[in-house]
């Protein structure tokens, strides 16, 4: 479908505005498709975002809660993070399974890809869904000190999203996608 399309922005130009370890900010002179002169910011991402939906026989799941400090605001989400590029999203879900929630699976299952802001960034996401688990001992990073897990049957999850106490857009989208597989 893309290939049908051609490309109406012309890139002039692309400087490097600001970088860590995590993002890099990018400026570019451009020519939008009306043909005019203008500039349009982009912000790479390093990392994957990577989600994961840890669905027991029981149909009980886990969310993660913490305190997010670009909202600063209390978050419940399903277990998620970075994924570092050259690792594959499948390795990179398994650890940030263990990391955050003690738990591991036997069986993993792709449900979602997702551009996560396409206007502003070059961001995609991936949700597995989970099964098959075993509990371990969690290996949380230093930013992840304060977070809560939390299981509950997955039907409640879902009512979390749509009464709108869910709101991170990974989870979202992973568990309607989630329920829409599971027949809810």
């Amino acid at each position: 479908m893309s290939s049908e399309h051609k490309n109406p922005w012309t890139t002039l130009s692309r400087e490097d505005i600001y970088e860590n370890p995590w993002i890099k900010l990018e400026e570019h002179q451009v020519i939008n498709p009306a043909g005019g002169r203008g500039i349009y910011g982009k912000v790479h991402f390093k990392n994957t975002a990577i989600g994961i939906i840890p669905l027991d026989e029981n149909r009980n799941t886990w969310l993660v809660g913490q305190h997010r400090y670009t909202l600063n605001e209390w978050s419940w989400e399903i277990p998620e993070g970075g994924g570092p590029e050259g690792t594959s999203v499948l390795e990179s879900a398994k650890r940030e399974l263990l990391e955050e929630t003690g738990l591991k699976a036997k069986h993993w299952k792709e449900i979602l890809k997702a551009h996560l802001s396409n206007s502003v960034s070059d961001e995609v996401g991936f949700v597995f869904l989970a099964e098959g688990l075993t509990e371990e001992n969690h290996q949380r990073e230093a930013t992840e000190a304060d977070m809560k897990v939390w299981k509950l049957p997955f039907a409640e999850a879902l009512e979390m999203v749509l009464s709108g106490k869910i709101t991170d857009g990974l989870s979202v989208m992973g568990i309607l996608k989630a329920a829409r597989i599971l027949g809810i």
